[in-house]
């Protein structure tokens, strides 16, 4: 894989030997839970940088697993920040290298990627976002989405789809889990005209590191939402979190697909249930075995799951004409 000077043109072919032969940047050791998949999403994201990277992190489940004092997962430079300030900790960081570029103090381009969980990205750190994005920083910024404020005790975020069962949207004799849908957030930062934004999963590894290089590679804001379940948050077997992300683009509940420049291309795994309708599966197949949603498999509140798909095919419904208007 070549290191500098890419553009998004290019495809880039990663192989299970790029995966295997490239020394990790995330490494093993941290504190995640057993099943976590953004660990995993951290740990190939890593795989996909072309040189000199720093990483600033939001408050969340990955730092705090990621940084347990006096250790680290992470073999670059890595700044933790509060909650809210990912986007803006990363603004900062790309003034200062364009400054001392200007003085002859960077003599190299050095990527900037900002992480944060689905609540440091549609809720704490949404402020910051916009303003880094609007300002033109150059810098990738990541979203892995678990839906949940897992690290504080599985609070229901802006990311929390509707339905799920958390700590703050108990499914009771009322209440059906959490009765808001879950906030577009792509489509938010679509609105910024942004040159590059995108959605991925695990599952689909190849296509998930070819978006974050893409990101890396334009010039100004790139903004990339992971799908990541979280096993403790979602009640599901640990052995099944990356299958989950499969299932998430096979029903449709998660397309995976592409933005540049704001022309919308749906990436091949969503592409093919597009060309073969019959092949995508219903929603229930993806909410069956997570404890979050076991509430919605009774008499009581099985009309929540005829709300989802009908979301969800609306919502498949959308993009697909979206892209075919691009």
């Amino acid at each position: 894989m070549e290191e500098n000077k890419l553009t998004t043109t290019q495809e880039w072919k990663f192989t299970a030997k790029d995966i295997a032969t490239k020394p990790d940047l995330f490494l093993s050791g941290h504190r995640a839970c057993a099943g976590c998949a953004p660990a995993s999403v951290l740990q190939l994201i890593m795989k996909a940088t072309r040189g000199p990277t720093i990483v600033t992190q939001a408050t969340g489940c990955m730092e705090v697993a990621s940084s347990i004092y006096p250790y680290t997962s992470w073999a670059v430079p890595w700044l933790h920040t509060a909650f809210e300030n990912a986007a803006a900790n990363a603004s900062g960081i790309d003034a200062a290298l364009k400054a001392m570029s200007r003085k002859g103090k960077v003599k190299e381009h050095i990527d900037i990627i900002a992480i944060a969980g689905d609540g440091g990205t549609f809720d704490i750190g949404l402020q910051a976002l916009s303003g880094a994005v609007e300002r033109g920083h150059d810098f990738l910024f990541i979203l892995y989405d678990n839906e949940g404020y897992m690290n504080t005790g599985i609070q229901r975020s802006g990311g929390t789809p509707t339905g799920a069962a958390t700590t703050t949207t108990p499914a009771g004799k009322v209440i059906p889990g959490k009765l808001e849908k879950k906030k577009p957030i792509t489509e938010i930062m679509l609105a910024h005209d942004m040159p590059y934004v995108a959605t991925a999963v695990p599952y689909y590894w190849k296509d998930m590191l070819q978006k974050v290089r893409r990101g890396l590679e334009v010039e100004g804001p790139a903004f990339l939402h992971i799908f990541a379940p979280c096993p403790r948050g979602w009640r599901t077997d640990p052995a099944k979190s990356i299958e989950y992300t499969k299932l998430a683009v096979e029903t449709c509940v998660f397309p995976v697909w592409e933005a540049a420049n704001g022309k919308r291309q749906l990436s091949i795994p969503s592409k093919l249930v597009a060309l073969a309708p019959q092949k995508k599966r219903p929603v229930k197949d993806y909410l069956d075995g997570q404890g979050r949603y076991r509430h919605l498999f009774t008499p009581k509140y099985s009309h929540v799951i005829d709300e989802l798909q009908r979301q969800v095919d609306v919502n498949w419904q959308r993009l697909q004409q979206k892209c075919a208007q691009a």
